[in-house]
């Protein structure tokens, strides 16, 4: 850059300064405008797009109406690149471009993200929460005990786009608002948390867990397990908020406190307070999990891959500070180091247990919310759509909608619903991001824990063919039409399919499983409708 943006954040002079914004109508050009907006600077922005193809426009319609931002739809008009002094491009533009020769003939500065985050920091407490399984939960959770807080949690803004990974949480974190609770996940490459972080730039952390869940190879574990610890590594200072009812990361955590120790490092910059939480619940289903040192150890399972351990190499679960007991239906006790508290709260299943607590934990340690307050939101907190949502009772039958899709969250949710309903039929929707070993681990969980399965998706139906016979298992004809995107494993007929096969047989309730169920909750609602026509 030929300017100097050294005190970009403060310099009064460079906010008269004109910035660019290219690709408006892109999730980073959109946040990174806002951004910018909120801290008082002039933008314009430009999109190929024309302004009935921008989907994210309702995001500016605020700054569009306040006159704080001038957008150019379907072009990059010369008169955009001659009056920004400071232009942003995407992330994914090629110096090579065209677009880029535009800057550069114009003599306009280029303003990077990585730059933009560097020279804005965060002006509020942030806190991220990472780990395989219940971020979405213990995020939405906690931002819902903030918000009955009275405090404001910055939010992206963009329907249905859970946005956990790239630039939109650390740009989250430097929008408007009294606190950022920032989901980070990880595509499983090696530095791409540690980056996430190191954007967020966060105080607090939460850790839920570490399952294998993303993987397609058990053998890679360890190593996805070392992604997660980078997390950990980040919290030299600060808060960092862990499930110890996990081996694999109460072991990450052990380790790299002793690693600190073994390299003498001065404690102003070691200086990280560990915060652990748990369940007593006592052993549901005894299992193998890999422990940090690489030993397979026996784990006595409260939800999958998390409970009681013992390891050879030292590593037990500990007595974590806060821990949740007298679990009894939707109301458990919280041992926390001022005493017991009871909760309530609508969620089902001991995961949510789980949720909840990591959620409490942070309100109380690092938001200081009252206890009162606290009691409140998670009491009366709805849960996450798609998250064991309840969508109708039909035939006696309740019928229920779940989002998960790897092989742990659907033995986790499993398990809870057969606690609730003697009776179950599954219909899976799935296509595993781990491949067919996934569609395969996911299909025996079913058939272990439910009553009835419908294998929905083409890869689940494959799955039965090749590998499992069970006479729990009832085909359809649907499923046999292959279909795959992500997740999304089954079209909207052969959902409907499932489900109606699923109604036939005699439950209590029947679970449609996956991202497919989650995408065509409107179709699932409507079936009803369409089945009692067709009755007449």
């Amino acid at each position: 850059m030929s300017k100097d943006t050294s005190s970009f954040n403060h310099s009064t002079e460079m906010k008269k300064d004109i910035y660019g914004v290219i690709g408006i109508c892109g999730i980073v050009g959109n946040i990174a405008a806002r951004v910018l907006m909120d801290r008082g600077f002039h933008v314009l922005g430009t999109d190929m797009k024309s302004e009935k193809e921008c989907k994210f426009k309702d995001t500016l319609q605020t700054y569009i109406q306040n006159k704080e931002i001038e957008v150019y739809f379907s072009e990059h008009p010369d008169s955009f690149f001659s009056q920004s002094q400071y232009v942003v491009p995407p992330p994914s533009l090629s110096k090579d471009s065209k677009v880029f020769q535009k800057i550069e003939k114009n003599g306009s500065n280029v303003l990077d993200v990585d730059t933009l985050l560097n020279e804005i920091k965060p002006d509020k407490p942030v806190l991220c929460v990472t780990g395989t399984n219940g971020k979405t939960t213990t995020t939405t959770l906690l931002k819902h005990i903030c918000r009955t807080a009275g405090l404001i949690t910055t939010e992206h803004g963009f329907r249905n786009l859970q946005g956990n990974i790239d630039y939109i949480p650390p740009l989250q974190a430097r929008l408007k608002g009294d606190v950022a609770v920032l989901e980070t996940g990880t595509f499983g490459i090696p530095g791409d948390l540690k980056r996430m972080v190191e954007r967020c730039q966060p105080s607090c952390g939460i850790v839920t867990n570490i399952t294998p869940d993303h993987l397609h190879d058990d053998h890679d574990f360890l190593s996805y397990a070392s992604i997660k610890g980078s997390f950990i590594e980040y919290f030299k200072r600060g808060k960092l908020i862990v499930n110890a009812d996990d081996p694999t990361l109460w072991g990450l955590v052990e380790a790299y406190k002793s690693s600190s120790n073994d390299q003498n490092i001065v404690s102003e910059d070691n200086d990280c307070e560990y915060i652990s939480f748990g369940v007593d619940y006592g052993s549901t289903n005894p299992n193998k999990k890999k422990c940090i040192c690489g030993r397979e150890i026996r784990i006595n399972e409260t939800i999958s891959g998390v409970g009681y351990y013992n390891c050879e190499c030292g590593l037990k679960r500990p007595e974590p500070d806060y821990v949740a007991t007298d679990v009894k239906g939707n109301s458990f006790t919280l041992k926390t180091p001022e005493g017991d508290v009871q909760f309530e709260m609508k969620l089902k299943g001991l995961h949510n247990v789980y949720n909840a607590t990591g959620s409490i934990v942070a309100a109380i340690e690092f938001f200081k919310i009252d206890l009162d307050t606290i009691k409140k939101a998670v009491k009366n907190f709805e849960g996450v759509s798609g998250r064991m949502e309840y969508m109708y009772t039909y035939d006696g039958k309740e019928v229920i909608v779940d989002y998960g899709h790897n092989p742990a969250g659907v033995g986790t949710v499993l398990r809870e619903m057969k606690k609730i309903y003697k009776k179950l039929a599954v219909v899976i929707t799935i296509s595993s991001e781990s491949g067919e070993s996934g569609d395969l681990e996911i299909l025996k969980k079913a058939v272990e824990i439910g009553d009835f399965i419908v294998p929905a998706s083409f890869y689940s139906r494959q799955a039965a063919e090749k590998h499992i016979s069970s006479a729990k298992i009832i085909p359809t004809a649907e499923s046999k039409e292959e279909f795959k995107s992500g997740t999304l494993g089954a079209t909207a007929d052969q959902v409907l399919e499932g489900l109606k096969k699923g109604l036939e047989c005699d439950v209590d309730a029947v679970i449609c499983l996956g991202e497919a169920a989650f995408k065509y909750k409107r179709n699932i609602q409507s079936l009803p409708n369409y089945l009692k026509e067709e009755n007449n």
